[in-house]
């Protein structure tokens, strides 16, 4: 019986085996008409469609009850949102714009005047629009002047998903680009509507940053200069940010404040090493401690915001959304928020900023336990996340 059940266990494997090629191929097929398919132009280009409308309505709609929470005072900002396409830059929450807008931190002047968009409303309101005939010159991630005022800038989710799909394809070799599942990466890497609002989130931030600590803002934007030198490849170096990242995130993931406050001292320590052992110039030095106080912090926010969204009681999402089949409503945004963490622990060999977003934000973590008031210290202070941590483990005796 036992050597019936064995030659039937076997011969179910190879049978199974056996449909694996076939299987791989269908998939492959599949993905090759579906890549058929994949939009190369947005929906709608001369206004935003009512989904685009619906997410941008929602970031705005997050921040007023939930911002405040997250830092003092950036709830209160009524922030201004660009988002944009290949063809046109939309204006919201802004009223009679003047023409233009203005890239820092060199104030380069960009764009032209600001039309209302014809026949359609933002939430009632008239929105506004500018043809953008350069498709290099666009508003950009981050946050821009308009008139004086600081706004949020981002790309329409529609617009971000074409970007991928042709970014993406134009990296795969020549014989597999038809068969890539471009649509399964996209959908797992960034297609959920909450990331998206999270990137809103994020470069709100930024603007709230440039309004309440401008100086700051322009000083880590200037600073990127330096960064071209940064010694991305070097093996050692990259060693030496992992046993740093490690410590970080260990003490970010203690449930100790005294461990914390331990692993906190050892992660600063092994800072000043590294810094000493690479030989960093000043100049890239402050590249780093103005890239986590800039990008860092916006990471923690985005992060944090979203992750309230979902586990505030009471707090309802825009209806409208409701038709949005991306949107899940904040619910994976807590596990996603420890998964950032941990992601950390993975950035040190990877060339790019990156690790600047993440080690600022896991600092941010464990300044929210050790050092209360901290926030509004390192706006206006001049102090650097780093700094505040550091004064924070001496003040405990570590």
């Amino acid at each position: 019986m036992r050597v019936n059940r064995a030659a039937s266990a076997r011969r179910r494997i190879l049978l199974g085996l056996g449909g694996l090629p076939l299987l791989c191929l269908g998939l492959a097929g599949a993905s090759a008409v579906s890549n058929l398919f994949l939009p190369t132009r947005s929906t709608l280009v001369d206004r935003l469609s009512e989904l685009e409308k619906a997410r941008v309505a929602e970031a705005r709609h997050l921040l007023q009850p939930l911002g405040d929470s997250v830092w003092p005072g950036w709830g209160e900002q009524a922030i201004p949102m660009i988002v944009y396409n290949e063809q046109y830059a939309f204006l919201v929450g802004y009223a009679d714009p003047p023409a233009g807008w203005l890239k820092v931190p060199a104030d380069e002047r960009r764009g032209g005047p600001w039309e209302p968009v014809p026949g359609d409303r933002f939430q009632g309101q008239v929105y506004y629009r500018q043809l953008l005939p350069d498709p290099a010159v666009t508003p950009e991630a981050f946050t821009v002047l308009v008139g004086g005022r600081w706004v949020a800038s981002l790309p329409t989710k529609e617009f971000m998903e074409i970007g991928f799909y042709a970014g993406f394809r134009e990296e795969m070799p020549a014989p597999l680009r038809a068969f890539v599942p471009y649509r399964l990466i996209w959908g797992f890497l960034g297609g959920e509507t909450d990331a998206y609002l999270a990137g809103l989130a994020h470069e709100a931030f930024h603007a709230f940053q440039g309004r309440v600590a401008e100086d700051r803002l322009r000083a880590a934007e200037w600073a990127n200069g330096p960064g071209r030198d940064y010694p991305w490849d070097d093996p050692d170096l990259a060693r030496a940010w992992q046993e740093e990242l490690d410590w970080l995130v260990r003490a970010a993931q203690s449930d100790s404040d005294a461990e914390a406050l331990e692993l906190a001292s050892r992660f600063l320590d092994r800072r000043e090493a590294r810094r000493a052992d690479a030989a960093l110039s000043a100049a890239l030095i402050d590249y780093e401690r103005q890239r986590e106080w800039l990008e860092g912090l916006a990471k923690y926010a985005e992060l944090a915001l979203t992750r309230a969204a979902g586990a505030t009681e009471g707090y309802a999402p825009l209806a409208e959304l409701a038709a949005d089949p991306a949107f899940k409503h904040y619910r994976t945004r807590d596990r996603f928020f420890s998964q950032q963490l941990d992601e950390a622990r993975r950035l040190a060999g990877r060339e790019g900023e990156t690790r600047f977003y993440y080690a600022g934000f896991a600092q941010a973590l464990l300044l929210d336990r050790l050092r209360p008031g901290w926030k509004e210290q390192v706006f206006s202070t001049g102090s650097m996340i780093e700094d505040l941590l550091r004064e924070a483990v001496r003040s405990s005796g570590q």
